[in-house]
């Protein structure tokens, strides 16, 4: 009786360290980065098109967008629109750091994804797919509402 009760003890104990490792393995894979309102301007004739999303950091510590990609376009980049007087430029950025317990908007006027080189016909209405890839290892596949002109302030 004595060889069961140390054998059920050890298996309890086993179970148990088994149970914490996927309660922690669980916590660990928690998503830091979320996103919202993620739309792309379409413009016509196979123009560069420019995307649009606001990310939140749910974590500690601030975390860097690092790389942007797409099935749906051959180029996908991060730029920032810079003022220099009377005139705007487009300036590509390497990272976007997005604050702990914070978030970034990539809004008009300011920083954008630009899309180059569509792979196939996109139009209005269509989702297209971003893979938003971070400095803590995390990777998002986000979809992105394609608008018209006419649907971007909605």
């Amino acid at each position: 009786m004595q060889t069961n009760a140390k054998t059920l003890r050890t298996l309890t104990i086993a179970i148990a360290i088994a149970c914490g490792f996927a309660v922690t393995a669980h916590a660990a894979g928690a998503q830091a980065i979320s996103t919202k309102n993620a739309w792309v301007r379409w413009l016509p004739n196979n123009l560069p098109a420019a995307g649009y999303v606001t990310l939140a950091n749910a974590s500690d510590k601030p975390v860097d967008l690092v790389d942007i990609s797409s099935d749906d376009y051959g180029d996908a980049m991060l730029h920032q629109t810079v003022s220099n007087g009377s005139s705007q430029e487009m300036v590509m950025v390497d990272k976007l750091t997005i604050p702990a317990h914070g978030q970034v908007a990539i809004a008009p006027g300011g920083y954008h994804v630009m899309l180059e080189d569509a792979k196939h016909k996109i139009a209005p209405g269509d989702t297209v797919h971003l893979t938003l890839k971070f400095s803590d290892g995390e990777t998002l596949n986000t979809p992105f509402a394609v608008k018209s002109p006419a649907q971007q302030s909605k």
